[in-house]
């Protein structure tokens, strides 16, 4: 199994996949409309019961069937909603078990969640290979327990952890200089500033909006920042700066997981 994206600007496809789901549960998007958007650059999606263990749904369990078939099946069970989770080793927040989901959950580093219906299920992306540039995701699909929703925070608080986050990492990123005689970086940079957008579907708040680009440019330049050198000359300072990032990305990734989620959040007067 293969993490999502290389690219630091690419949206997980767990994303996605929650984005454009709950667009088709809401009536906001066509179940062909919604595939096509999850499928983007890839060449393929196919969805099947993981290691034919049956998850109790007859459109899934029966063998492999695409995106479309597969977001009907879910609709037609009574499925309300999907959440995602984006796990990293060391934080498996809002993952709900059993093991034989939250492992793969945990490497791929993204998995869906359903909301309603009569046994939850839990879905993971394999990234392949296919061919010598196309791409291929088999979305393995599990039973799972309930969904831990209260592990993860809702949108208002995910933005105000993204703030205070961003806010801690800036001076030592700027005094450690991240991108400094890395021209390369820089560029990334320029780039992940320019183009992060949103990725939601239609039918989520504009404060969903608002919290998913920054906390995908967030998440793209620490990345970017990861990979460069930047002005860190010592063991130390390396060291320094790679801590002041690890609260960035999680905070990052609990934000657009917050975005994700927005439309499953009770209605506020």
């Amino acid at each position: 199994m293969t993490p999502a994206a290389a690219d630091p600007l690419a949206l997980p496809r767990s994303a996605r996949l929650v984005a454009w789901g709950n667009a088709v549960l809401a009536g906001a998007a066509s179940l062909d409309e919604a595939a096509a958007e999850v499928v983007a650059g890839d060449d393929l999606h196919r969805v099947r019961a993981a290691d034919d263990v049956p998850v109790g749904l007859a459109g899934l369990d029966d063998g492999e069937v695409g995106l479309t078939l597969a977001l009907g099946t879910l609709r037609a069970a009574g499925v309300t909603g999907l959440r995602l989770v984006l796990p990293a080793p060391g934080d498996a927040a809002g993952l709900p078990g059993p093991p034989a989901f939250n492992a793969p959950a945990v490497l791929a580093g993204e998995a869906v969640l359903t909301d309603g219906g009569a046994r939850p299920v839990g879905l993971v992306p394999d990234v392949q290979a296919l061919g010598s540039s196309g791409t291929a995701v088999r979305w393995g699909a599990y039973a799972v327990a309930a969904p831990r929703v209260g592990d993860l925070p809702p949108l208002a608080e995910a933005e105000r952890e993204l703030a205070g986050a961003v806010r801690a990492a800036t001076e030592l990123l700027s005094r450690l200089d991240v991108a400094r005689s890395d021209p390369a970086a820089l560029a990334e940079v320029a780039r992940a500033r320019e183009g992060a957008g949103d990725g939601l579907a239609p039918g989520y708040p504009a404060r969903a909006h608002r919290v998913m680009a920054q906390a995908r440019l967030v998440l793209a330049v620490a990345a970017i920042a990861r990979r460069s050198p930047g002005g860190a000359a010592t063991a130390g300072e390396a060291a320094a700066r790679l801590g002041a990032l690890a609260p960035l990305d999680r905070a990052g990734r609990r934000a657009v997981a917050a975005a994700c989620n927005a439309v499953l959040e009770p209605a506020r007067d």
